[in-house]
């Protein structure tokens, strides 16, 4: 019989390329999902929600949309979205609102898989924030549905790419105030010298 040979191929990890890159990475982590199947429009909502928010307040409030008793504001997304009560709660001005469970369930699992990172790295989880979440569209997958007359027409899906950055919360230092007081240009020196009458 003849030599089994084999082959062995080498895979390289290839290093994704973030929207925008975190401004201190030592005190930041990410974390990024590609083709989830959840509608793009549901999934951008849901983001925007919490955008800026602490990382155990963006837990919360996920979980307390999927038991339904908090919602999410549907802002650009909204023709043909129904109002809601809890709505004004979460500062809508349109008071529409829905409980997208799969984003929030994607989101949800992405944040806990950011956390996971940062653990690894050693940053403080109680001090992250949400400082970065992008959503964009990604390729739409084709199906079809059955027309009256004997016609198909498409049927197709809205998946979507997902990308958050958590940081830690950098204490803002006061600056000093200047003794020399405020900076004054020489026109508004000669403006004060005319007002005060005392021109040389």
């Amino acid at each position: 019989p003849p030599p089994i040979t084999m082959a062995f191929y080498r895979t390289t990890a290839r290093m994704v390329k973030y929207a925008r890159e975190p401004e201190d990475t030592t005190k930041s982590c990410k974390a990024r999902g590609s083709d989830l199947r959840t509608h793009f429009k549901n999934m951008r909502e849901t983001a925007g929600g919490i955008k800026n928010m602490n990382l155990q307040t963006a837990k919360k409030y996920l979980e307390d949309v999927l038991s339904m008793k908090r919602c999410i504001v549907f802002r650009r997304f909204c023709g043909g979205v129904g109002r809601t009560a809890q709505a004004k709660n979460e500062g809508s001005t349109n008071d529409q609102g829905r409980w997208p469970k799969k984003s929030a369930e994607f989101l949800l699992g992405l944040l806990k898989n950011a956390e996971s990172n940062a653990e690894v790295k050693g940053l403080d989880v109680d001090a992250l924030s949400v400082t970065h979440i992008q959503v964009n569209r990604a390729i739409q997958q084709r199906r079809r549905t059955y027309r009256a007359h004997g016609r198909i027409n498409p049927y197709m899906s809205c998946p979507c790419h997902v990308e958050l950055v958590l940081s830690e919360k950098v204490e803002t230092v006061k600056k000093e105030a200047d003794p020399r007081g405020p900076k004054v240009s020489s026109k508004q020196q000669a403006r004060l010298r005319i007002k005060s009458g005392s021109s040389n």
